[in-house]
């Protein structure tokens, strides 16, 4: 039975928390792994592309294909691929989405330019998470949507976890960018439809599919708009108290990856 399902994970929150892994995540993919469960690792993140964002799991003892790493990043490319005109980009964000960017092959105007008058040019702002925001960004970005580009942003997470606690996220940078253009963006990660199909199409052929998240607005949303088991994990964002008070109820609330793999062994058992 279990060999049907596919399970898709966010990973801050879930997987690690920063630099940190969470206590049971590298048992949990060995896991699946070794029983052939199929899954994927979708993150609303776009700071980081799939080749970087599997160093950083190597760097945790976890070990996988970079095919099965998604990022909103990434998203977003094959989301403007299929669905808009090229024309030159503007991005706030960090080197991941840098890159996809840069793959699309539309040309990537830089602030330099912009301060030489090429914001008039830009066709398209795209915004993630960006570390290095500074308010030059935001000027030429709404500077470009007033004159016309259209505006997307790679989630809208206005927040994430890290060591220390939660971190803006890029929801917040959206929301200033909304409030100085006065314009709505199209937003391509959880929970809207471009990230699921991009992830529905890497887990074709499953019968049942598992979203394991730690936020309510994206990760616990998603699985309840594309008819997915909603899994939640109290080691990141959302906490019970949230679940109460926002009405998103998941099917399966754990503390960690760690008690994910003890209910996963026990279906197991109990499917032989």
């Amino acid at each position: 039975m279990l060999r049907k399902i596919g399970l898709i994970f966010d990973m801050d929150g879930v997987i690690y928390r920063g630099n940190e892994p969470v206590e049971g995540a590298r048992e949990l993919i060995n896991f699946l792994k070794e029983e052939g469960v199929h899954f994927i690792f979708l993150t609303n993140n776009s700071t980081r592309d799939p080749a970087m964002y599997r160093e950083k799991l190597l760097s945790m003892g976890i070990d996988i294909p970079e095919d099965l790493i998604v990022t909103s990043g990434l998203a977003t490319r094959l989301y403007m691929e299929r669905h808009m005109e090229p024309g030159r980009v503007f991005v706030i964000g960090g080197e991941g989405l840098h890159r996809e960017m840069e793959r699309l092959d539309w040309g990537v105007v830089t602030v330099e330019e912009c301060r030489e008058g090429s914001w008039r040019d830009v066709k398209h702002v795209v915004v993630g998470l960006d570390p290095a925001l500074t308010y030059e960004k935001l000027k030429y970005a709404t500077l470009a949507i007033r004159n016309g580009a259209s505006f997307i942003g790679t989630n809208p997470d206005t927040t994430y976890p890290a060591e220390e606690g939660l971190y803006p996220g890029a929801g917040s940078i959206i929301a200033a960018l909304r409030a100085s253009t006065d314009v709505e963006p199209l937003i391509i990660g959880k929970p809207n439809e471009p990230a699921y199909e991009v992830a529905r199409n890497k887990l074709d052929g499953v019968d049942e599919i598992w979203m394991v998240g730690d936020r309510l607005d994206t990760d616990i949303l998603f699985a309840r708009r594309f008819g997915m088991k909603a899994v939640m994990v109290l080691t990141g964002v959302s906490t019970l108290r949230d679940v109460e008070e926002r009405g998103i109820e998941p099917d399966l609330v754990l503390p960690s990856a760690k008690e994910l793999l003890e209910y996963l062994k026990t279906l197991m058992e109990e499917a032989q």
